[in-house]
């Protein structure tokens, strides 16, 4: 089995405050092809993001992640249940979940295990709904310092994971029923400079180069873009959502 790697414990504080927020039109999406709402599990939970607006549709909701640095920064609800876990191992019994979702991480899953172990503790005519976010996109000059900060100064830091990313998981393939989604989504907020540095503080890559180089390469990033910032508090910052949902 693919060793699963843990990259964001080290930033999980970052991470948890300055990670987009996945929009409503994506839980319509996903809640319309779930009928029974009893028991779901958020694999990868992360921050609990996706967890907490679960728990308002579920009765339970489980809630894993390798890290336990992100579960213990995960908000907590009455009906979540966080614990630490490997997605491909979860534990859990036979049939136990009517839907499972994993945001923004199943480009670090062994595909093939985590498929098994899926289709293992679905429920029949359960859902399971994997996602994420391709590289962010910001107007004019903001907007090109960004694309070079992404593929020129951080790109070679990236892990190789990160093609399905780039891919928007066109290469990632599970052994369910493929259902055909045609609704366009996209994470659209409104950013103050700050939260774009705190944004790319929160990358796996910017750590793979602290590591290698022994500084941050993201005040010298930021610096250009205060340049050509503009006299506006906030720019607009849009990530592409891509979004894949299988019956088994």
């Amino acid at each position: 089995m693919k060793e699963t790697k843990d990259k964001f414990s080290i930033q999980a504080e970052t991470y948890k405050k300055f990670r987009p927020v996945y929009p409503d039109k994506l839980y319509d999406i996903i809640l319309k092809v779930t009928k029974n709402r009893d028991v779901c599990w958020d694999c990868a939970t992360g921050n609990g993001q996706v967890a907490n607006v679960l728990s308002k549709h579920f009765k339970t909701v489980f809630a894993t992640d390798l890290s336990e640095q992100q579960i213990q920064q995960a908000t907590q609800c009455d009906n979540i249940i966080y614990s630490v876990g490997r997605a491909e191992n979860s534990g859990f019994s036979d049939k136990q979940f009517d839907l499972i979702t994993v945001a923004q991480a199943m480009h670090w899953f062994d595909f093939d295990a985590f498929s098994k172990e899926a289709n293992r503790v679905l429920k029949d005519d359960g859902t399971i709904c994997i996602w994420g976010y391709g590289p962010l996109k910001m107007e004019n000059e903001v907007g090109d310092l960004v694309d070079k900060f992404y593929k020129d100064i951080i790109g070679p830091y990236w892990d190789v994971e990160r093609k399905h990313i780039d891919e928007a998981y066109k290469n990632v393939n599970l052994n369910f029923k493929h259902i055909e989604i045609h609704n366009e989504i996209a994470i659209e907020e409104n950013w103050p400079i700050e939260q774009l540095q705190g944004y790319f503080d929160s990358w796996s890559s910017v750590q793979n180069y602290i590591a290698k180089n022994g500084k941050n390469p993201v005040p010298d990033i930021i610096k250009e873009i205060k340049e050509v910032w503009g006299k506006e508090e906030k720019l607009k910052a849009v990530l592409p959502v891509f979004l894949k949902i299988g019956k088994n």
